[in-house]
C-alpha cells in the first residue's frame, strides 16, 4: 500500500526544480531560460509560503513567525555580507540601502497592503496592542540608532560611525533584538496571541504532525535558499531591464529585496485575509526588527575584520520618509484596530518612497 505523502506535490517539487535550475545556469542567459528561472522563482516563493505557515501551525504563535523572520533574515544576510566581500563600486553602502529598502517595504508595502485586505474584507480587524507596541518601540530604538544618528556623529567625517562606535551600536542592536525575542517567546508571550480565536476555525484545525513539520522546516530552508540564489542570480537581467527604461540603479535594491521579502509578504497578506492580523502583523514587524538588528551587527563585525568602510546613515529624503513611515505606522496601530484607511496611507507612502527614487 501506497503511504500518502504528508505535503502537496508542488511543494515538494517546487525547491528541486528550482536549484537544478539554478546549477543549470550558464554565463549567458538567454530570454527563455531567464523567464523560466523566473517562473521557478515565484514557485519557490509560493512553496515556501506554505511551508511556513505548516511550521507555524505546528509550533504555535509567535515561535513560527519568529522562525519564518529568522530564517529570511539570516539568508539576507548572508547575500548582502557575500556581495560585500566580492566588492563593487557600491559595498559601502550596500548594506544601509539593502536595510533601509527592507524596513520601508515592510512597513509601508507589506504592513499597508495587508490592512487593506483585511480592512476591505471584513471592515475593522483587531490585535494585541502591548505586543505591537513593544516591536514598535524597540524598532524606533535601532531605526534612529542605525540609519539617522550616524549623519550627526563628528568622529569621522561623513556619515559613516568610527569603529569603536560601529562595535557600540552593532551590540545594541543585539541586546534590542533579543531582549524583544525574550519578551515575545517567554516572559510576555500572551502580548503576541490572536486577542480573540474563538471565531478562527484554523486556530482550533489539528497541527501536523512532528514529521511532517520536521520535512517542512527542511523544504521551507530549501525554498529561502535557492530564492535569495536566484535573486542574486537573475540581478544583472534585473538591472540591464532598469537601466533600459532609464530608472536608477538603485531601484535594483529595492526589487532585490522585495523578491527576498516575498514569502513572508505574502504569508502576512494570507493571515490578513484570514482575520489573523495578530499572526500577520507578528510576521511583518518581527521580519523588520530582525532585518536590521542582525544586519548591522553582521556588517559591522565584516567591517571590523575587513577593514571595509561602510556608511550607514541616509540622506534628507530618505530621513523624512522613513520618519514619516513610522510615524503613520504608529499612529494607524495605536488603538489595537485597524480598517481600510490606515491600509490606503501607508500604501500611498509606499508608493511616494518609491517614486522619489525613479524621480528624485
Amino acid at each position: 500500500m501506497i503511504k500518502k505523502i504528508p505535503l502537496p506535490l508542488w511543494t515538494i517539487g517546487a525547491p528541486v526544480i528550482a536549484w537544478f535550475a539554478y546549477f543549470a545556469i550558464s554565463s549567458d542567459l538567454g530570454v527563455f531560460y531567464t523567464f523560466f528561472l523566473a517562473a521557478v522563482l515565484i514557485a519557490a516563493v509560493l512553496a515556501a509560503v506554505h511551508h511556513a505557515e505548516v511550521v507555524a501551525h505546528r509550533v504555535g504563535e509567535p515561535f513560527g513567525t519568529l522562525l519564518l523572520a529568522l530564517a529570511i533574515t539570516i539568508i539576507e544576510v548572508a547575500l548582502i555580507v557575500s556581495l560585500m566581500l566580492t566588492g563593487g563600486p557600491d559595498v559601502a553602502v550596500l548594506a544601509r540601502d539593502t536595510v533601509l529598502a527592507a524596513v520601508m517595504i515592510i512597513l509601508t508595502g507589506i504592513i499597508g497592503l495587508c490592512l487593506l485586505a483585511g480592512g476591505a474584507r471584513f471592515k475593522e480587524q483587531v490585535f494585541s496592542l502591548p505586543g505591537v507596541s513593544a516591536a514598535l518601540v524597540t524598532l524606533t530604538a535601532i531605526l534612529v540608532l542605525t540609519l539617522i544618528l550616524p549623519n550627526y556623529t563628528t568622529t569621522t567625517p561623513g556619515p559613516q560611525y568610527s569603529s569603536a562606535q560601529l562595535i557600540f551600536v552593532a551590540v545594541i542592536c543585539l541586546v534590542l533584538y533579543g531582549a524583544f525575542v525574550m519578551v515575545q517567546t517567554i516572559r510576555h508571550r500572551d502580548f503576541f496571541l490572536p486577542p480573540d480565536a474563538d471565531g478562527n476555525e484554523e486556530t482550533h484545525a489539528a497541527p501536523p504532525t512532528t514529521k511532517t513539520a520536521l520535512l517542512s522546516t527542511f523544504l521551507l530552508l530549501l525554498c529561502l535558499g535557492i530564492v535569495v540564489l536566484l535573486a542574486k542570480a537573475l540581478a544583472p537581467e534585473i538591472e540591464n531591464a532598469v537601466v533600459n527604461f532609464g530608472a536608477p540603479k538603485s531601484l535594483v535594491g529595492i526589487i532585490i529585496a522585495t523578491v527576498v521579502l516575498l514569502p513572508e509578504g505574502l504569508a502576512a497578506y494570507r493571515a490578513a485575509k484570514k482575520n489573523r492580523l495578530q499572526t500577520s502583523l507578528n510576521l511583518a514587524l518581527g521580519s523588520a526588527l530582525a532585518s536590521i538588528g542582525l544586519t548591522i551587527p553582521a556588517v559591522a563585525i565584516v567591517s571590523i575584520f575587513t577593514g571595509m568602510s561602510i556608511t550607514l546613515g541616509i540622506d534628507m529624503k530618505a530621513t523624512v520618509l522613513l520618519l514619516l513611515a513610522q510615524f503613520t505606522i504608529m499612529l494607524s496601530l495605536a488603538t489595537g484596530r485597524t480598517n481600510i484607511l490606515q491600509g490606503i496611507v501607508l500604501l500611498v507612502i509606499f508608493a511616494v518612497y518609491l517614486f522619489t527614487i525613479i524621480a528624485p
